[in-house]
Formats: C-alpha cells, structure tokens, sequence
C-alpha cells in the first residue's frame, strides 16, 4: 500500500483513494471499489481496421502503431470472441488471483463498423459468465450516432468503459502521427458521448516530437477542464517495422527519457481533477517488438520513480487543480 500524502490533514471530502493510502486514483482501486473484487482486463481483437489504415482518411496508419505490439488478442490466432475469452481468462489466471473480468476490445478501431456487426460482438462477450463489463478502445471520428445510441443501450445493462485516442490537444502533433483528424474531432465525440451511461476515458501520449513540457501540460489543462471519468498516460515508444522505428534510427526523433517522463507524469497528475481514474501511467511493448527507450520495458520501476517523485514532492493527484469554483484538495 502506498503511503498517504503527509501534507496536511485529509478533511472528509478528501477522496476514497487519498485515505486508503494512494496518490493518485489507480484503476485497480477504482475497479475493486465498484465491483468488490479484483478484476482484469481480457484484450480481445474482433478483427476492425482503422480509417488511417484503409485509405478512409488517411493510409499507413499511425505513425507509432503496430497492433500486434500492444494488443495480446492479435498476437494470437483469431478465433471467436467466446474462445478469446476463455483462452484470455486462462492465461490471466496464471498471473493474478482474478476471477471476474472485462471484455477489452483493444487493437484497431472498435467502433469502427456498422452496428449490425458490432452489437452481436459487444453481446457475446458480456453473455460470459465471468465478464462483468465492457472496455471499447475506438477513435474519436468513429462514432457514428447509431453507434453512440448502441453503446448507450450496453451501458443500461453493463459497465461500459469507452476509450478514445485523444494522444494531444495539438494538431501539428496529431498530423506527424498521420492520425487522420485533428482535436477538433475529439471535441465533437465527447460532446456527443456525454450523459450516454458509460464511462470516457481518454488516451494521452506523451514525449511527442516538437512537444514541449509546457505543450504536455497543456494537454492536462485541457483534461481537467473536460472533467472526463478516466485518462490513460504513457509515453512514445517506437516498435519495429513502423515509421517512428525508421526515424529515431535515423535520429530524427528523440525518445523522452525516463527522468524527464516521470517528472512530467507527476506535473501531468497534479493537474487532473482528483476524481478522474488513471487506469494507465506507462506503457510498453514486448521485446521482440520492441525499439526503445529500453527503460520503459520495466513498468514496475516505472511506476515506483513516479510514486518516489510523488513522495519526495509530498504530492498527490489534484494538488493543482482548481475546480470552477477555486476549490483544491
């Protein structure tokens, strides 16, 4: 358990993850908080494209992404979204005392087809005994109203997490990852993905090209001002057989440094509303499709030098942030 900020004394309307002992709101207390029990994710891939990748928008995809390098499901022979489940569960089971999970459509775009092929998918998984709820990772041009009325009906009956690539706030950047669509875009779909019943949680990137430490937290300004449920933090990393492999071993682009990285995590924590879940605060990918930086394959000591920071700084997630009214915690 990690210890509590020492900073003062916590008033009652300090939040639950701030007594228990955290410094910022992990996803798995806010998963054990609300269902009671641990529970873990299970990647599943229903075999989506992206409209960056098919010539919609844009070909090439982006610029970082292999999906095999962080999606489990698509490492493994495709088979149906039962089968997945059950082999997902397995494998889970051999590394975490689990036994309630969330079906986590991850790789591509998973909003990303007509409804008529999507509900029959979204159905299947939550009719698994052992899966209490749905994670959707989509992109924020992906969906269509129908889509939004679909999720919404899902989220009546389940939990419902629907993760978008936000990545930035800055279009320069979106448009050297040749992501297709520019902030204004995620605008639109959290206004219309507000009030459905499910969550919102959005993906942020950082150590960008040409971002600078103020940009990054610009990025978290932003957040807090949207107020979403959940955000997910990790930085750039380059796997093989992209275009970002190609230009940092050119060295046109420099990967962040874990230094850096973690100071600029703890700024990025400090700005976030405190009720806001952080279901990710690193990422990497496995090493035979790994580039680098090399420090990021060892996400427990990731995440240790992002709690030492928070402890030598006495912080917490929130520290700087004021609500509309002024208000801090």
């Amino acid at each position: 358990m990690n210890p509590p900020p020492t900073t003062g004394e916590l008033t009652s309307e300090a939040p639950p993850w701030r007594a228990a002992g955290l410094r910022y709101y992990a996803y798995n207390f806010y998963l054990r908080e609300r269902f009671g029990q641990r529970v873990q994710k299970v990647s599943l891939d229903a075999g989506f494209t992206c409209p960056n990748v098919d010539g919609t928008v844009a070909t090439g995809g982006c610029v970082f992404c292999d999906n095999r390098s962080f999606s489990p499901s698509r490492r493994q022979p495709r088979s149906t979204i039962t089968e997945q489940l059950d082999e997902g569960m397995r494998r889970i089971k051999l590394r975490y005392r689990a036994d309630s999970f969330l079906a986590y459509f991850q790789p591509a775009t998973n909003t990303y087809a007509p409804v008529s092929r999507l509900r029959p998918l979204f159905e299947e998984s939550l009719a698994h005994p052992k899966v209490v709820g749905l994670a959707i990772g989509t992109r924020p041009d992906c969906v269509e109203p129908g889509v939004l009325d679909m999720l919404s009906q899902l989220a009546e009956k389940s939990y419902l997490s629907v993760e978008y690539g936000m990545q930035t706030i800055h279009d320069r950047s979106l448009d050297w990852m040749n992501r297709g669509h520019h902030y204004d875009a995620f605008l639109d779909a959290m206004e219309r993905s507000r009030g459905r019943g499910f969550e919102i949680c959005a993906h942020v990137m950082l150590g960008l090209p040409g971002e600078t430490h103020e940009d990054m937290l610009a990025t978290a300004h932003e957040l807090a001002r949207l107020k979403l449920d959940a955000v997910k933090i990790h930085n750039l990393y380059a796997v093989k057989n992209t275009p970002l492999a190609d230009q940092v071993a050119a060295g046109t682009v420099r990967l962040i440094e874990q230094d850096e990285y973690v100071r600029t995590v703890v700024d990025f924590l400090e700005l976030l509303p405190p009720e806001c879940i952080v279901e990710r605060v690193s990422g990497e990918a496995p090493p035979d499709y790994f580039v680098g930086p090399s420090w990021c394959l060892n996400k427990p000591a990731v995440r240790l030098a992002i709690q030492s920071e928070l402890e030598h700084r006495d912080s917490w997630q929130g520290k700087r942030y004021q609500d509309s009214t002024g208000h801090s915690i």
